[in-house]
């Protein structure tokens, strides 16, 4: 990717996809490939001709897209666990990393409630054991590690959060999540010698896409409801979250990392990933738009009811930082994801060929044009009967 520096604020920016002169023949070292976004990315990264390998433990839920889409095929894949040091230490220099991007977690907020111990270890063990890992290797030039817009003190605000607000976090995963912000600045500003790895950080708000199928996600609920022919109860529907496509992040995280090794001393950094405020819609606006997508009669249930654990009722992200200094910028609109999401589901209700299908949807995604944000469509708008 070109980088260059700003006359007027000396930054970094550059192009808004990932290139494919920089990552052909790149080795990749990606933890938690195995997930809903690690299963995306390493398709994306063999897609650009990278040397992929991944570590994670094995797939969680059945399904799950690591299997549908074929994802191992193409890649090296390893059965591992972040909280073994070791073992993930020899796999990185196995590999002879040169890049590694950290997605492996602990990954949902009501989970961490049932299991708050295994939560921290994962999240915040686990990412003091992938820069450890990257520390001892000499072949590793950046590692960017994934967290989540949870990581800040949540107070409210109806603004995004920046970069630079205080982190917090009421439930463990949030927590956990402001503490692995917390090792990774640790680790730059302990360990910031010639050698040594670039690190930066990024902090993602909820994402939608096919091959989804976490417990007690909206739209992995909604799927597994409508696939069955049952309607789906919504139990936070006033909630507002930054939706996005997960290729939009994904596409983030490559282009962060490629100006980690480009210019590493600026690009080294925490970076908010989100789309414009307008895309920051409440939980029933976007049910109602994706059972709309589906069509063939889904329902949805609204619940408005106490005694749920908490989570905050709203949560955005100011990410101009990202936008201004590495020219990155969302490029599907929220109707056209929630659009996209829909049909992934429906071919594999139909029976389709799922790696196929992903890796069309990557190349669709990498031939759209950055578009603005649309209005939210009316019929979203209008009250549940």
């Amino acid at each position: 990717m070109e980088i260059r520096e700003s006359a007027v604020e000396g930054l970094v920016t550059g192009s808004n996809a990932p290139t494919t002169a920089f990552w052909n023949g790149r080795r990749v070292f990606v933890t938690g490939h195995t997930g809903f976004k690690g299963a995306w990315l390493c398709l994306w990264l063999q897609r650009l001709g990278a040397h992929v390998a991944g570590f994670s433990l094995p797939p969680a839920a059945e399904p799950n897209l690591f299997d549908q889409a074929r994802v191992s095929e193409g890649m090296t894949s390893r059965f591992g666990d972040i909280r073994d040091l070791e073992d993930l230490s020899r796999s990185v220099a196995d590999h002879r990393a040169e890049i590694i991007l950290h997605l492996a977690a602990q990954a949902l907020v009501r989970p961490s409630y049932d299991d708050p111990v295994g939560t921290f270890l994962t999240n915040v063990q686990g990412t003091v054991h992938v820069l450890e890992a990257a520390r001892r290797s000499p072949t590793t030039r950046a590692v960017l590690v994934v967290t989540s817009d949870k990581c800040y003190a949540n107070v409210g605000w109806e603004w995004g959060y920046r970069e630079n607000d205080p982190l917090g976090g009421h439930d463990p995963y949030s927590a956990s999540k402001a503490c692995a912000e917390m090792v990774a600045a640790s680790w730059r500003a302990s360990f910031a010698t010639g050698s040594a790895p670039a690190i930066a950080t990024a902090r993602a708000g909820n994402v939608i896409g096919g091959g989804d199928w976490s417990v007690d996600r909206l739209v992995p609920d909604m799927a597994r409801a409508f696939l069955g022919n049952h309607p789906v109860t919504l139990r936070n529907p006033d909630h507002v979250r930054p939706w996005q496509h997960v290729l939009e992040p994904l596409s983030a995280y490559l282009c962060i990392a490629e100006a980690l090794c480009s210019q590493p001393e600026r690009a080294s950094a925490a970076w908010n990933i989100g789309p414009s405020q307008d895309h920051a819609w409440p939980v029933e606006t976007l049910a109602r738009q994706f059972a709309s997508d589906w069509g063939d009669g889904a329902q949805l249930r609204v619940l408005r009811e106490g005694g749920q654990r908490h989570e905050a009722s709203i949560l955005m992200l100011d990410s101009s930082r990202i936008r201004r200094r590495l020219g990155w910028s969302s490029r599907w609109a929220l109707p056209r994801a929630i659009a996209e999401t829909a049909a992934w589901y429906r071919a594999f209700r139909d029976g389709d060929d799922m790696r196929a299908v992903t890796l069309d949807h990557i190349t669709r995604y990498g031939r759209s044009a950055i578009t603005d944000t649309p209005p939210i469509p009316q019929a979203a708008l209008e009250p549940t009967p």
